[in-house]
């Protein structure tokens, strides 16, 4: 799919056809023994070429599995990620991170990290000194606490054990939100088959994000994040006219975010929603 997200990107920027700015990470880098993956990386050096590769391929970003979700015994090693972060912030790139769980969640921490990509709800609250030292960091978080319910119902846990592991995804992002970590929105689609953002963000609204931290974690979150903060990201002349337009008020109701109605790239229409 990775691969595939670049040929889009690249089909998209020269106008061969209509969509949205695409910013990827192209290929995961797995830890060695993982069953597939184009790069499985064992040490340092793996880490180095595998990154430097994608890099020059295009890729915007770095994806890691810092610890593997269907094996945990498959990590990273400190010394391997640590590689992969001076690697690629040494080109400005930032380093996204798959912890799964307890080792994969510290040892990205530790090498320093851009964005953690899911809560852990595995292990159950973070605490204020992982907190801290995450906000310290500057670590950004992408919740995808949808992902949570579409994963077990996959595998047919029972209602009552969905809502108790989605409620400590909930917790978590609570966590680093009332302490003033950066949420980045983000679903997992493509992934997941259901594409409905909804959930999510009625989600994160439980969590104790606002309307206005929600739009945040939309907008000028990520345009910081991807140094586009000057021209993108909100409303303001000169800026890139990339806007989402919405069918209802977010004020009123988070589900709202839900409710596209126009999608706009450079001033130009290139979704328009079908309403009855």
């Amino acid at each position: 799919m990775e691969i595939c997200d670049l040929a889009l990107k690249r089909r998209i920027e020269n106008g061969t056809i209509d969509g949205p700015k695409i910013f990827t990470t192209g290929d995961i880098l797995f830890p060695a023994g993982a069953p597939r993956g184009r790069f499985r990386v064992a040490n340092p050096a793996d880490a180095v070429a595998a990154t430097t590769t994608l890099l020059d391929g295009g890729a915007d970003a770095i994806k890691v599995y810092a610890q593997a979700f269907w094996d945990l015994s498959l990590k990273l090693p400190p010394n391997v990620l640590a590689a992969v972060v001076g690697t690629a912030h040494r080109r400005n790139v930032p380093v996204f991170a798959h912890p799964s769980n307890r080792d994969g969640l510290y040892n990205a921490v530790d090498a320093g990290v851009d964005v953690l990509v899911h809560t852990t709800p595995q292990i159950g609250p973070w605490g204020n000194e992982l907190v801290a030292r995450m906000k310290a960091s500057h670590i950004a978080l992408i919740p995808t606490l949808k992902l949570w319910r579409f994963e077990l119902v996959r595998e047919k846990v029972p209602e009552p054990g969905i809502e108790a592991f989605q409620r400590r995804g909930i917790a978590q992002l609570r966590e680093y939100h009332s302490a003033g970590g950066t949420i980045l929105f983000g679903t997992d689609v493509g992934y997941m088959t259901d594409f409905s953002t909804l959930e999510e963000f009625q989600k994160m609204s439980e969590a104790g994000m606002g309307f206005r931290d929600i739009l945040t974690s939309l907008t000028t979150a990520p345009a910081e994040r991807r140094g586009l903060g000057t021209r993108s990201g909100k409303v303001a002349v000169g800026f890139d006219a990339d806007l989402v337009v919405l069918g209802t008020d977010p004020a009123r109701s988070v589900d709202a975010f839900a409710d596209v109605a126009y999608t706009i790239r450079g001033g130009r229409v290139i979704y328009r929603a079908t309403r009855p």
